[in-house]
């Protein structure tokens, strides 16, 4: 197995699926890789490894000798932060908070110093993180604070890719309501995210002439003008403009007739305008391998596209493929950075 950078992946909430699904990619990818190493306590880890009759992990003093360990087990650095409250799988404790932050930070410093390829996130519970004082929307705002004094080559995010099934799409709102992002809904907003979409299908994919498509706002796309005029006020108009500077990118297309397999074939992305119109495909493509990818960041991130399922952790049920997917896109894509 090359002896390369590795990886990193955090741990995640401990009382969640995140060590069970960490060490079963371990156990799937442990042969022919790409190596990774979890950032973590590595007691938890041990723990989970016993539940599920797999080799204990091998806690790591330096991230460089992971590549060495790999095939024989999960290789775990410590995190700054250990688990000192007891822990019992699927029961949340904001006591835990403080470890699954100090993984991220630690593992987020470990790929901005060139020590980590990428950096894949296990899943957080927002509500326990928010009891423990933590005071961001999610991950994705973290990392882009953690690692805001870093430049970025072209436009700057964070944006979020949800990828499966052979779809891409990005957004250009997340997680607020439907209503807000309807009314602040803005050509400028469009303009960014399609940048930073073109901007990273190059440079994270390897596409050298992107073409997007822009979903509407509206049934039918608006029926010019009929059922709504976002996309004569706001919609298409940044799209013009887009296309002036170089960009390919369509006018509204109507969100109910652009992510059949014909249509899908015609863009490398779709700019979607909020949040379920864009996972929804995503997920009744793939919904066991979908992964979110943030683009505009000065290192690479991705993570499954799931959260903690605190209902069945510790039962050993909890299936890795968007774990699996997650290290596998992180890996492919810091590849193409390369």
């Amino acid at each position: 197995m090359p002896n390369a950078s590795p990886v990193v992946v955090s741990m995640g909430d401990p009382a969640g699926i995140g060590p069970e699904i960490i060490l079963k990619a371990w156990a799937k990818r442990r042969a022919r890789g790409p190596v990774f190493a979890c950032i973590g306590d590595p007691a938890v880890l041990r723990a989970c490894a016993r539940s599920l009759a797999l080799p204990e992990p091998v806690e790591l003093a330096e991230l460089a000798d992971a590549a060495n360990r790999f095939p024989d087990a999960l290789p775990v650095l410590p995190a700054p932060v250990s688990i000192t409250a007891p822990l019992t799988p699927g029961t949340p404790d904001p006591r835990h908070a403080a470890a699954a932050r100090a993984s991220i930070e630690a593992a987020v410093a470990l790929c901005l110093s060139g020590a980590a390829l990428g950096l894949v996130t296990a899943p957080i519970a927002k509500s326990v993180m928010y009891e423990a004082g933590f005071t961001f929307p999610g991950h994705t705002e973290f990392l882009a604070e953690l690692t805001r004094d870093h430049p970025v080559p072209g436009q700057r995010g964070p944006a979020m890719m949800l990828a499966g099934g052979g779809l891409r799409v990005v957004l250009t709102s997340i997680h607020e309501p439907l209503a807000h992002a309807v009314a602040t809904l803005s050509a400028e907003r469009i303009e960014q995210i399609a940048r930073l979409t073109h901007q990273a299908l190059q440079r994270d994919f390897g596409i050298a002439e992107p073409r997007l498509a822009l979903a509407g706002l509206n049934p039918h796309a608006g029926e010019t003008g009929s059922l709504g005029r976002e996309e004569i006020d706001i919609i298409n108009p940044a799209a013009a403009r887009l296309r002036a500077e170089g960009i390919a990118i369509t006018d509204a297309l109507p969100p109910d007739t652009m992510f059949h397999a014909e249509a899908r074939a015609g863009y490398d992305a779709a700019i979607c305008l909020y949040h379920d119109q864009g996972l929804i495909p995503v997920k009744t493509l793939d919904f066991h391998g979908g992964v979110n990818i943030t683009l505009g960041l000065p290192i690479v991130r991705t993570s499954p596209d799931h959260g903690t399922a605190f209902d069945i952790a510790g039962r050993g049920i909890a299936r890795a493929d968007s774990l699996l997917a997650a290290i596998d896109a992180a890996a492919n894509i810091a590849g193409h950075r390369a």
